[in-house]
């Protein structure tokens, strides 16, 4: 059994996107008294810790990751006062809060910006990355946005561009420069001292880059088919995982420590390499744990979670998220062809909870629901509208919380028009519904992340062998525990190594796994579409 080196490891964290959550003012955002009224249901699933998604003042051009004020709290959100209520009441049910801090850029509105772009000689002239045009007046080089277009914007008061990954209204902060770092470990330490127990850092990658600016090489091999996000066309060698990321980790990790056992999780990019950037990147005095976008972009294969397993190694640095706010939802994103919806969240929700390491289940994730089909007309996120119809934007995994089945909006606001629609879809899933059902996808995940609280193996068992046989997954933890899942929807079989096993209780509707053969000769599975298998293996 491994040793936790933080209260992170191990544990289960649920995501709140607080404009999506709960709205109790009507203004069809959702806020932080909307979090703590639903306290209650966080507490219920019976996870760890909440992770709270920006709620800091914002224009919300990228809603909420355009920060303002990393010290304040959205008018729309609350006050201060609120947010210290909700931090209480956090704790006085036993849970962690942890929030975002975002150090890699900030809005254009930001006073700090609002500065910087005035002139090359004010105090805060190098808090941003700013560099001279090329000769022919062009971008200092050839780095792309991940929104599209050049990551390069000119300001013709410095007569220079400024850099930026995302949106050109988030500009990219200097870590280099000593003031804009101090800024913001001020501004860490300002929610460190009110008493959360952590931070998400957001777009870790993306902290730091080559200081010689130098121009991205092509991909080695050519496209067969230029792909709607340009961005993808680059070897993001010198823009995105600077090795001087680090740094900027144990800046932050030196924060924290001074502040008593505080967490540290990082938000990793899908480019390659990203199990070896969480080695890297969670070695002591860096991170506690980190996740990768690239896994939720992978097909749903027993081959897919082999690899991720296997690559993570033991497991205890990997925080595992298969849905979040930036990506499309899994109950729809994975769900194989003619699968029953509640099996398959099910199916998910038992696999999810038999990972090693931190795990990260998104608001919405414990109702089963899908992805939202949301017309153009609907859209908010400039991503979806820049890169419509190919690729819809993240909207579709932001529209609010479905709380009551049968009232205006689900429940989720008495205003008017939410900023994002219901859907029908997400109607008929609503928390009311599937709490009066024994067998709702909702009670489904609270017996999973029961069972992994029961069995020390399944929280902090180090990871075994991992194995995968066409749709069959399977892998041990600890020294005895053996699982087992069927990723298919036809019927698999799956033969345990000899030995003697204590099948372990599973929460999966519908038919079970049948077990044949000797403890001499090796125990075959036969495990029906979308099923599972956990045991003990005995001596």
């Amino acid at each position: 059994m491994t040793t936790p080196r933080c209260w992170l490891h191990g544990a289960a964290i649920y995501q709140i996107y607080p404009l999506s959550f709960l709205d109790t003012d009507g203004d069809g955002y959702g806020d932080l008294e909307g979090v703590i009224r639903r306290l209650d249901h966080i507490a219920s699933l019976g996870v760890d810790a909440v992770w709270l998604s920006p709620f800091q003042p914002s224009p919300l051009a990228d809603f909420g990751y355009d920060i303002t004020d990393h010290r304040g709290v959205d008018p729309r959100m609350g006050t201060i006062d609120t947010f210290d209520r909700l931090l209480a009441e956090t704790h006085r049910r036993g849970l962690k809060l942890m929030i975002d801090l975002v150090c890699g850029h900030t809005s254009d509105r930001h006073p700090w910006f609002e500065e910087s772009r005035r002139s090359k000689h004010s105090q805060r002239a190098d808090w941003y990355v700013w560099a001279d045009p090329a000769a022919d007046g062009t971008a200092p080089n050839n780095w792309l946005s991940v929104f599209g277009g050049p990551a390069w914007t000119w300001e013709p008061r410095r007569r220079q561009y400024f850099l930026h990954h995302f949106l050109a209204s988030q500009p990219s902060l200097n870590l280099r420069n000593e003031g804009t770092m101090e800024a913001l470990l001020d501004a860490a330490r300002f929610w460190l001292d009110r008493g959360v127990d952590g931070f998400r850092l957001d777009a870790v990658d993306f902290l730091m880059r080559d200081p010689a600016l130098r121009a991205n090489p092509p991909l080695s091999a050519k496209p067969a088919e230029i792909p709607a996000k340009p961005f993808g066309m680059q070897a993001h060698v010198f823009d995105v995982a600077h090795c001087d990321v680090r740094g900027v980790l144990e800046r932050i990790r030196a924060v924290a420590d001074g502040h008593g056992d505080r967490a540290l999780l990082g938000e990793l990019s899908s480019q390659p390499g990203a199990a070896q950037r969480i080695d890297r990147y969670t070695k002591p005095g860096g991170l506690d744990a980190a996740y990768t976008l690239d896994l939720p972009k992978r097909p749903f294969t027993a081959r897919t979670f082999h690899a991720a397993l296997t690559a993570a190694g033991s497991g205890g640095a990997t925080c595992w998220s298969f849905s979040n706010h930036d990506v499309e939802r899994a109950a729809s994103r994975w769900r194989p062809a003619g699968a029953d919806p509640e099996r398959f969240a099910a199916l998910l929700a038992l696999l999810f909870c038999c990972l090693p390491g931190t795990l990260c289940l998104y608001q919405g994730e414990e109702l089963g629901l899908p992805q939202a089909d949301l017309d153009y007309e609907d859209l908010r996120d400039p991503f979806g509208t820049a890169f419509w119809p190919e690729f819809k934007g993240r909207d579709g995994s932001r529209t609010p919380m479905p709380w009551i089945a049968g009232a205006d909006h689900a429940g989720f606001t008495r205003g008017g028009r939410p900023w994002l629609p219901v859907t029908e879809a997400h109607r008929a899933l609503a928390a009311d519904r599937q709490e009066m059902r024994s067998d709702s996808t909702l009670n489904v995940w609270r017996r999973c992340l029961a069972l992994r609280r029961l069995h020390p193996e399944l929280k902090h068992g180090a990871m075994g062998q991992v194995d995968e046989d066409g749709p069959v997954l399977s892998f041990t933890r600890g020294d005895r525990l053996a699982a087992v899942f069927n990723l298919s929807c036809g019927r698999a079989e799956h033969i345990l190594p000899p030995g003697r096993y204590s099948a372990i209780e599973i929460p999966l509707p519908g038919p079970a796994a049948l077990l044949d053969g000797s403890p001499q000769d090796g125990i075959r599975v036969v495990l029906p579409p979308l099923g599972a298998f956990l045991a003990f293996r005995d001596g």
